[in-house]
């Protein structure tokens, strides 16, 4: 069984190029800071730059994957490749260097990559467009955030989109189609200056948003209206899987939460999730609400907010000889049609 990590990233330095001086760049680059704090801005970019050749150059990539005894990874653009403030012809340029870039940096270990690219969450009318051009470069599929923030796509301020809206039934139909996988990799969190200390931003914000956007997939009725969907979620779920029981309790006594067909614990079963929860209790919880094929190995390579050692954390929850394989690599294989 060979091992795969779903959740490793890639800086492509082209995208940032593309959008300095652009109107809205200054005042994304505003709200970063205000949610991220000083502090945490320092550490960040001190860490990028001491990792800057394990996000960017394939060689130090690979000899990270030899000493975690990874096969392949599963490539995606850095979360702040997003750019979802961006006007539609920018957006373009952001998810066509995002999805070639990408590929480009697959193709120099092929059999060992797989990428993943970007579409633009803040123009729904654009997203069918960018996905297919993301699998025509054989990228397995896109990444995405929680939401389309409310400044962007011409909306007017403070009403962005859920991943619930309507407008996104093309592309979830679309996704569903061609098999692409969807990664749910949030980026920023609406507590915004609530978190701006202690990294909260990160330690709480990512699983909260994983949590919420979830939830409106869940609860909305994407997930039945798309049951083929290959919907991977990052860091474990966030916070959703622990607590179901109170989503559970409050489909059954509130009629207004019975937009799905089913309690909403069931739809973990749907939904496919990394491994990234730290902890081997945590894990193996995890494993007990989605279902040990429904969880697949993730490090969050090679941010300091992932983990050096990903199999051996495994190996640490999950003695049980087809479970380990099984998120080993078994999983992954089925979720993106690789080959053994």
């Amino acid at each position: 069984m060979i091992t795969v990590d779903v959740h490793a990233h890639v800086l492509l330095p082209e995208i940032e190029q593309a959008v300095a001086g652009r109107p809205g760049h200054a005042a994304h680059r505003e709200l970063d800071a205000r949610r991220n704090g000083p502090a945490s801005l320092e550490v960040s970019g001190r860490m990028i730059s001491e990792r800057l050749a394990r996000l960017t150059q394939v060689p130090a990539r690979l000899a990270d994957m030899d000493r975690a005894a990874v096969d392949v990874q599963i490539v995606s653009p850095s979360p702040s490749h997003y750019h979802y403030w961006a006007d539609p012809d920018l957006a373009r340029t952001v998810w066509r260097l995002a999805n070639e870039r990408t590929a480009a940096h697959c193709a120099q270990a092929p059999g060992r990559l797989y990428g993943l690219g970007l579409v633009p969450l803040q123009h729904p009318e654009l997203m069918v467009e960018a996905l297919d051009h993301a699998l025509g470069l054989g990228l397995k599929g896109v990444e995405i955030s929680s939401h389309a923030p409310g400044d962007g796509g011409g909306r007017e301020k403070g009403t962005g989109r859920e991943l619930s809206d309507p407008a996104y039934e093309p592309f979830w139909a679309h996704a569903a189609a061609t098999g692409a996988v969807v990664f749910l990799h949030p980026f920023g969190c609406t507590l915004d200056e609530r978190l701006d200390r202690w990294y909260l931003s990160n330690i709480v914000g990512q699983p909260a948003e994983n949590a919420v956007a979830l939830s409106h997939l869940i609860f909305s009725g994407v997930l039945d209206r798309h049951p083929d969907l290959r919907l991977l979620a990052a860091h474990g779920g966030g916070y959703l899987p622990a607590y179901t029981g109170r989503a559970d309790h409050g489909w059954r006594v509130r009629p207004e939460a019975r937009g799905c067909a089913e309690p909403p614990s069931a739809y973990l079963r749907r939904i496919w999730f990394d491994s990234l929860v730290y902890e081997p209790a945590a894990l193996r919880a995890l494993v007990e609400a989605a279902g040990p094929d429904r969880v697949v190995l993730g490090s969050d390579h090679p941010f300091d907010m992932g983990v050096e050692d990903p199999l051996d954390r495994l190996r640490a929850a999950l003695p049980a000889r087809d479970a380990f394989d099984a998120v080993r690599g078994g999983n992954a294989l089925h979720l993106f049609d690789l080959k053994d």
